[in-house]
């Protein structure tokens, strides 16, 4: 059982990847965190969370589908360089923003977008390379690993940005963030890559339709595109908005926003584990639309609590539930998936998993200041849970996979 967790990590190539991802991850979390925080504070309007949101999402949903015929098509460690060093940049254009104390909201927003330009054509890329450095046997516990990665760095991540941003301002937190893209440069300077795309002259167009086509003859393909997409629908705001919650309904600060957000981090690797431990899961559709209704249930029941030790516990499970649906929906898409069309699968993934959080964001950026937070976060989790049950009893392509 043990060796099974570690399975991915024993791939010399993956395990320097995750590494440096691990530690670039962990900066984006202490910046993210810092700005949130700040947004909140300089602006007093949940619209502004929920824009920046979207701003930063918003060219993964423009420009993934070119990213992921590129990603098909050229080397996709110099695309994910390229982004990297974009996303760097942004973040010492924001530490310099602070040091001189001239930065506005404008400022945050502008950069968000053009950080969410450099994911739009590295995300598909970093997709389409992980499983290529793993054996195909052992997509799922990579996948696991990947989500393990994340949600450390989302329990270190929040913990070094509620003490940098108390001692020592947010300034310190942009400018770790702008540094710790330097581990995963390296990182990618130093693996060897398994699979090189063919280069080819067929037109951008040709190359997406190709690609659409694929995932609607591949079965069960097209509908884990939609829950992708639902999922970040209606489970990220339950992050996005956790400030307002934090200040509204708990009357907490700084270090009860950090606090819960690393208790979600640590059930989000609780269920990330579960996942590598399990290995290749029989009916996984199955038993990752039995997750979405029990995080249906809990984000429900977050959204009630008042007490900090209940909301703790319950975000915990939340946590937990939610990465294991996203592992599993992610491995299914993997597994389905060729390797010459990876990069334009993943980018429709990506696209519909990544284009639910601004359009999640902006509506209930809206909706908050006129149903409360709480009944909003009701609202969420009554949704994901009939969304499983759908997926379950009526139109059952994932329950059979």
């Amino acid at each position: 059982m043990l060796s099974r967790v570690f399975k991915a990590l024993t791939y010399r190539d993956f395990r320097l990847m995750w590494l440096g991802a691990c530690t670039s991850t962990i900066g984006t979390w202490t910046q993210q965190v810092a700005q949130a925080w700040l947004v909140y504070t300089l602006s007093n309007d949940p619209f502004y969370l929920g824009l920046d949101a979207f701003l930063g999402q918003a060219p993964i949903i423009l420009l993934s589908l070119v990213g992921g015929v590129l990603a098909d098509r050229r080397d996709r460690r110099t695309m994910l360089l390229m982004s990297q060093y974009i996303q760097m940049t942004t973040a010492f254009i924001l530490t310099a923003l602070f040091y001189f104390h001239v930065v506005h909201v404008w400022h945050i927003l502008l950069l968000s977008f053009i950080t969410g330009i450099g994911q739009s054509f590295g995300g598909p890329a970093y997709s389409a390379l992980l499983p290529t450095l793993v054996g195909k046997e052992d997509f799922s516990n990579a996948i696991a690993w990947n989500s393990i990665q994340f949600n450390l760095a989302r329990i270190i991540g929040p913990t070094i940005a509620g003490l940098t941003l108390k001692q020592l301002g947010a300034t310190w937190c942009f400018g770790i963030n702008g540094v710790s893209f330097i581990a995963v440069i390296i990182s990618l300077y130093v693996i060897q890559v398994r699979f090189v795309p063919q280069k080819s002259t067929e037109p951008i167009m040709d190359a997406m339709k190709a690609g659409i086509r694929f995932i609607r003859t591949q079965a069960g393909l097209d509908s884990l595109i939609v829950l992708a997409f639902c999922l970040t629908l209606f489970a990220i705001p339950l992050m996005t908005f956790l400030p307002v919650f934090v200040k509204e309904v708990l009357k907490g600060d700084e270090t009860t926003f950090s606090g819960l957000l690393i208790w979600s981090g640590a059930g989000s690797i609780c269920g990330a584990l579960l996942v590598a431990a399990s290995g290749k899961v029989k009916r996984q559709g199955l038993v990752a639309l039995l997750a979405l209704i029990v995080l249906g249930g809990f984000v429900a029941g977050f959204s009630l609590s008042r007490s900090l030790t209940l909301s703790k516990v319950l975000i915990f499970v939340c946590g937990a539930a939610l990465m294991w649906v996203f592992s599993m929906v992610q491995s299914l898409v993997q597994a389905i998936t060729a390797d010459e069309m990876r990069g334009r699968v993943m980018s429709v993934y990506n696209v519909a998993f990544r284009g639910g959080m601004p359009i999640g964001s902006l509506v209930f950026g809206k909706l908050i200041p006129v149903l409360t937070i709480s009944f909003a976060l009701t609202l969420t989790g009554s949704v994901l849970a009939l969304l499983g049950m759908y997926f379950l009893f009526v139109h059952r392509r994932i329950a059979t996979l």
